[in-house]
């Protein structure tokens, strides 16, 4: 039986690469440890419940903050990867069947946490024909049945090896916000996201505002794994010319030396001056931090996302 505790079996694609020095993380981006009663609660919902996190198998800093509020982001489609992206600390090899009931039980999560916004994402499944679209719909569907209140903001996996229709499936359940990250500058993915093609993640958001226009469209990028200022800006203009909505700007950390190094540690400095550079470009939201990651505060964002695009069509 494959243990996914042990660093070898979650990852053996990277058991055999050398280890890479993990640098002391400077005072702006150290968070305590998650012990509030909230976070308690949370977690037990979610085991109750045999739901899969984000925010546990990826190892974000943000745990102990969301789930205290009781915030957590559903990881459909089981906790293993068919990819082994450098930076990822989500685990990699053959992912099990489909589970039919997941999206029920996450509608049934969201419902019980009380959420009114909520973020669904999963791990590529690249053994299926569609890449888990329809299980995508199906959880959207789900969730809009028990809270039909809430706000839904799926991210994708990019569908590279899906038959065609995939992303269609996902559109057509209409969520409000369709997130899929590039996560880094196209120089970095033969090292960063080998798995994956820089212009086919940007096509595939370009394309959701094709098939509907009104949709929010959201990606994000990591920084402090060797890219350049001038290729942020880059990506940012890139985004711009496929008329993405919101951009997410967050410090990249190093789960295990078995990963991708950290270059540097970028300044919250350079971070603000990531997000005055995003405005200017047009983005209608931006979150730019040390701890900024997809769904961080992703409710409070929608709410001013949305605004923001009252507040244009007001002036227009």
């Amino acid at each position: 039986m494959r243990d996914l505790r042990i660093p070898d079996q979650r990852h053996p694609e990277k058991a055999h690469r050398p280890d890479q020095a993990q640098p002391k993380k400077p005072a702006w981006i150290r968070v305590k440890a998650p012990t509030s009663e909230g976070y308690k609660q949370t977690r037990d919902l979610l085991r109750e419940n045999r739901l899969s996190t984000v925010c546990e198998e990826a190892g974000c800093p943000n745990v102990g903050e969301c789930w205290s509020q009781g915030h957590a982001t559903m990881m459909i489609m089981g906790e293993i990867c068919t990819r082994g992206c450098t930076f990822c600390n989500v685990a990699t090899g053959k992912p099990n069947a489909l589970d039919v009931f997941e999206p029920g039980r996450v509608a049934h999560a969201v419902q019980k946490l009380g959420l009114n916004h909520v973020v669904v994402t999963s791990v590529d499944r690249d053994d299926l024909d569609d890449g888990g679209a329809e299980h995508f719909a199906q959880t959207i569907r789900a969730i809009r049945h028990r809270s039909p209140g809430a706000t839904i903001e799926v991210l994708v996996p990019d569908f590279l090896k899906s038959k065609p229709g995939a992303l269609e499936t996902v559109v057509e359940a209409r969520p409000d916000v369709f997130n899929h990250n590039l996560e880094t500058v196209p120089a970095l993915y033969p090292t960063v996201r080998p798995g994956a093609r820089y212009f086919h993640s940007l096509r595939l958001l370009q394309r959701v505002k094709e098939l509907d226009p009104a949709m929010f469209t959201k990606s994000g990028i990591m920084v402090g794994l060797g890219e350049d200022r001038q290729s942020v800006l880059q990506v940012m203009d890139d985004m711009r010319a496929a008329d993405i909505d919101f951009i997410t700007i967050g410090q990249y950390l190093q789960p295990t030396p078995k990963h991708h190094r950290v270059d540097r540690f970028v300044t919250p400095e350079e971070f603000a001056s990531y997000e005055k550079s995003a405005y200017g470009k047009g983005f209608l939201m931006v979150s730019a931090t040390p701890l900024t990651r997809s769904s961080y505060h992703a409710g409070d964002d929608f709410a001013r996302l949305r605004d923001a695009r009252l507040e244009k069509l007001g002036r227009a």
